[in-house]
């Protein structure tokens, strides 16, 4: 958006205008530092995420397989901090309710530091089920570490990617003063993103996504 005001204002310089220094400071003050993320919903944001973040392929989340450009319809995007607790905080009604009636639900929506592939199959068996250590639960799928308890509404990520679960997690909560993390699990959450520190993958994905929305997420640095 700055891009084209700017450039809109190039032409008013080269057709003389006397009052550019004016309609520029103007300009400045009218848009936020981020208004061209800020306007982005989360169906804008999708071909971003495979698009850009993911542009070369990478690995799920969850179950670490491995995909390419074309991912395929078995892959689709995680959510870490579930939206269904997203519509609760902000008390607006249905997933599809608050997108068409609150723009900061769209934002938390499309804020991609909270996106990242998964499974589908996973992703739907995970949900919005908060995240805890389960003991002598069995894997949901053969060669994938992940597990749940579907009587507490609990699931168990793979130690590898903990720390990427847990700043996902802390991100959303202190960046969105609306959402919320119980006691338990953001002490979780802390302690997982101590033990799991940010691998070079992560930093790299906060370095674009940086690039595209215009902020990191401070717990990878």
């Amino acid at each position: 958006m700055k891009k084209i005001l700017y450039a809109s204002l190039l032409l008013l310089t080269l057709n003389g205008c006397s009052e550019l220094e004016q309609v520029l400071t103007e300009l400045e003050q009218a848009i936020p530092e981020n208004s061209n993320s800020q306007s982005l919903t989360y169906h804008d944001i999708r071909p971003v995420f495979w698009g850009q973040v993911y542009s070369n392929g990478g690995n799920t989340l969850y179950c670490e397989q491995s995909f390419g450009k074309r991912h395929g319809r078995n892959i689709n995007i995680e959510h870490v901090f579930p939206m269904s607790w997203v519509t609760k905080s902000l008390k607006c009604g249905t997933r599809n309710q608050c997108r068409n009636s609150s723009d900061r639900f769209n934002r938390i929506e499309a804020d991609l530091h909270n996106l990242y592939p998964a499974l589908a199959e996973i992703n739907d068996l995970r949900g919005a089920m908060s995240f805890v250590i389960i003991k002598g639960e069995k894997r949901v799928r053969k060669g994938c570490d992940f597990e749940v308890d579907k009587r507490s509404y609990k699931a168990e990520p793979r130690p590898e990617v903990r720390g990427n679960i847990a700043r996902a997690m802390l991100y959303m909560a202190d960046n969105y003063k609306e959402l919320k993390l119980f006691k338990s699990q953001r002490k979780l959450m802390e302690k997982w993103h101590r033990e799991d520190p940010p691998d070079s993958e992560e930093k790299r994905r906060n370095r674009l996504i940086e690039s595209i929305q215009g902020n990191r997420n401070p717990y990878i640095g």
